[in-house]
């Protein structure tokens, strides 16, 4: 019966996967520690070069040396000196394969996908070749262990929720968020052309007064503050409704109130029906920044 159930290799600095094996397993507590493993692979830098997470009849133990760090989930009668073995090794191969560069300049999951087939035969002969036959191996780990004895941690202990930690560390995502927005609507995509309509007319006005009150006069620079302000927050209000940010209800007021207080101010060189769509595509961005929520998106660590 196989012990070592799933190995991966990921990227120490900030948990990105570089390679993994292709294993398929139903089992609910088994797809539960692969969450666990995920976040505990975003935060390895805080712990020592090699640990163990054990949990309801699996473990997981990790192994990082440089940039690296290779992880497995094996069951929990899996000796421990056999499973540091088996990543100790692969980590040996990964290295000789790859250089320090190529590893820091990845960007996607998963970028090093032949490794996998490595991962594959390096498991297969842990799991099915007898512990004699790997005798100066164990035993050389076992030294190491003995010295240097790996960091023990529960399973509960890796849980990620809300970007926090056991709700006292925080945790730098990387290069995938725990949480993104909901879907854009037919709706917020009316906003945002109207948005973008209403501040290209505010930017095109600025522009044109800008350039009769500095030549002319400068008694209409009020005006002309009045468009680009309008202008800026029509901006900010399309990127307000794309991107999540703090403050949201708070910066999204600030922003509706200073265009109805600068097309207020324009009133003689805008009529009340040109005010009134101003302030009316004002309403409809608020409206759409105050109702796109955060949709949670759950940990994924398949292949």
């Amino acid at each position: 019966m196989s012990m070592i159930l799933f190995a991966c290799v990921v990227r120490v600095r900030d948990g990105l996967p570089l390679s993994a094996s292709t294993d398929f397993h139903l089992n609910q507590d088994f797809l539960e520690c692969r969450k666990r493993l995920k976040a505990l692979s975003l935060i390895l830098a805080q712990y020592p070069d090699r640990g163990t997470a054990t949990g309801r009849g699996f473990s997981i133990h990790f192994h990082s040396s440089g940039d690296i760090a290779c992880m497995g989930i094996c069951l929990s009668s899996c000796p421990t000196v056999m499973a540091f073995c088996f990543l100790e090794e692969l980590q040996w191969k990964f290295s000789a394969s790859y250089d320090s560069t190529s590893i820091s300049l990845a960007t996607r999951p998963y970028a090093f996908l032949e490794f996998d087939n490595i991962i594959q035969k390096v498991k297969y002969h842990f799991n099915y070749t007898s512990c004699s036959q790997m005798k100066n191996s164990l035993e050389k780990i076992q030294e190491e262990l003995k010295f240097h004895p790996p960091v023990l941690l529960k399973l509960e202990d890796t849980e990620l929720m809300n970007g926090m930690i056991n709700g006292h560390t925080e945790v730098q995502m990387g290069s995938a968020p725990t949480y993104r927005m909901q879907p854009v609507t037919p709706l917020g995509i009316l906003s945002l052309v109207l948005n973008i309509m209403c501040g290209a007319l505010n930017l095109i006005r600025g522009v044109h007064l800008a350039e009769y009150s500095f030549q002319e006069d400068h008694e209409g620079i009020g005006n002309v503050i009045a468009f680009l302000l309008s202008f800026l927050a029509c901006i900010f209000q399309c990127y307000l409704y794309l991107f999540h940010g703090s403050s949201k209800k708070m910066k999204a007021f600030v922003l509706f109130f200073s265009i109805c207080l600068c097309n207020i101010y324009l009133y003689g060189l805008r009529n009340i029906w040109q005010i009134l769509f101003h302030i009316g595509v004002a309403s409809l961005s608020s409206y759409q920044i105050l109702t796109r929520q955060l949709m949670e998106k759950q940990p994924d660590f398949g292949v």
